[in-house]
């Protein structure tokens, strides 16, 4: 029965994948302040285009750009999803994935749609835990490992404030006591706020950041659903970046129409949030681009009622025009379907200087588009607080000649020495990226 049900799953990846349509324009055309937006193309079989995800042989690395190396600086981890790079130097890593979601893939479509995506490397258990990193001799590489903690629920955001660490679960906002050098804490967790999760908690993963003076905290909702197909009332508090008070344990909407943001970062020259954002699917190859973006107060982008502004997605009913015209224009599409995640700012010295100051972006890569995009880091330049060039490729040859996926870039943090560092959650290791001049 189980080989019958594998080479059924079998036979419908290969057949699903050879239907939907094919981009029409490159994934370049999605980028920018002003990027290619042709008309839908709508089906009823998806777009499906999966790298296999296999991880990477011995020997092997991503391609760096020409001026940089690339070296692992940990490896052998679980799933490893989003970094922190504490004062100390410390890094920790989230190794985490989803949690069951019993109403989330129903029916037979739902289950075969989980299998295949499985092979995508989305499927394996979540390890729950955060693992501290450190490097003791300075050659660029972990040689100490610890559980910094563990026992928690799908975890995925830190920050830390003074002495209190933060953790952002699927479902809760945690803090826990921080002394400097530590390397496990044992502590119960304080529960801040809950987050919305439930049943179905299409995107699962929650980011947090605290603002520059620590007094509040910013927390990413991903939407319940594609385009809002559940109903609006799943939709509470999410597609969006909610405000939290850590001393009154209250929240706030803060932005909303962001359909999963992710990362979260403060821009070092204008002071604004910046968000990256994975849009909508299904609506052909050459839509919709994800992009990253300042976050206004109150601020209102789009999802589900419209994308990239004001173009209005006819699939959703009923229509909102009022709240379409609402909708803010992203500052920086990133290319259409490349699940753009990780987001850090450059504010180190080892870089050359042309970096100082532009974004890091950490594309997992698609699924719902034909040929493949994202799987790889690129580097957006900014001048005066805004995007200010092309996005230039910094780390690429996650996908091999076969079409799998040797590795997939998520979370990328800046370390204490410049360099970059980069999780890869199929190669189950992080990646570090050094200037070799």
């Amino acid at each position: 029965m189980r080989i019958a049900v594998l080479l059924i799953i079998g036979n419908l990846t290969l057949a699903l994948s050879g239907c939907g349509d094919t981009a029409k324009l490159p994934t370049q055309a999605g980028y920018g302040p002003d990027p290619a937006l042709p008309e839908p193309v709508t089906s009823r079989i998806p777009t499906l285009n999966i790298a296999p995800a296999v991880g990477w042989p011995d020997g092997q690395h991503p391609t760096p750009a020409e001026g940089f190396a690339v070296e692992p600086f940990a490896e052998g981890l679980d799933h490893p999803r989003w970094l922190h790079v504490l004062p100390n130097g410390d890094v920790l890593v989230a190794e985490t994935n989803a949690p069951p979601k019993p109403e989330g893939k129903r029916g037979v479509v739902g289950w075969i749609m989980k299998k295949i995506m499985s092979r995508a490397g989305a499927g394996v258990p979540s390890a729950n835990r955060i693992t501290l990193l450190r490097d003791t001799d300075g050659d660029g590489r972990a040689d100490q490992r610890s559980v910094f903690l563990e026992g928690l629920n799908s975890p995925f955001g830190m920050a830390l404030v003074g002495d209190d660490f933060y953790v952002a679960n699927t479902d809760a906002l945690l803090r826990f006591p921080y002394t400097p050098g530590m390397t496990n804490i044992d502590a119960r967790g304080e529960k801040i706020v809950d987050l919305p999760a439930g049943p179905i908690n299409h995107h699962w993963t929650k980011n947090v950041i605290a603002s520059r003076d620590g007094a509040r905290l910013y927390v990413t909702s991903g939407s319940n659903s594609n385009i809002a197909e559940h109903g609006m009332e799943a939709e509470e508090n999410r597609a969006a970046i909610l405000e939290v008070d850590p001393q009154a344990k209250t929240l706030r909407l803060y932005a909303s129409g962001l359909r999963n943001p992710n990362g979260l970062a403060w821009q070092p020259t204008s002071g604004e949030l910046w968000t990256t954002v994975n849009e909508r699917d299904l609506l052909g190859s050459d839509l919709v681009p994800d992009y990253m973006t300042s976050v206004q107060d109150g601020g209102f982008y789009g999802w589900p009622y419209s994308y990239f502004g004001q173009h209005v997605d006819e699939r959703v009913q009923p229509q909102r025009p009022e709240w379409v015209a609402k909708a803010i224009v992203p500052d920086y599409a990133l290319g259409p379907h490349t699940a753009s995640l990780g987001l850090a700012f450059y504010e180190g010295e080892l870089f050359p200087e042309r970096y100082a100051g532009g974004a890091f972006v950490g594309q997992h890569g698609s699924w719902n588009r034909k040929p493949l995009s994202g799987y790889k880091v690129v580097f957006v330049p900014f001048e005066n607080g805004e995007p200010s060039g092309p996005a230039e490729d910094i780390l690429t040859g996650f996908v091999n000649d076969d079409g799998e996926a040797n590795g997939r870039p998520v979370g990328v943090a800046v370390d204490n020495t410049g360099a970059l560092l980069v999780a890869d959650d199929v190669g189950n290791l992080i990646w570090r990226i050094t200037p070799t001049r």
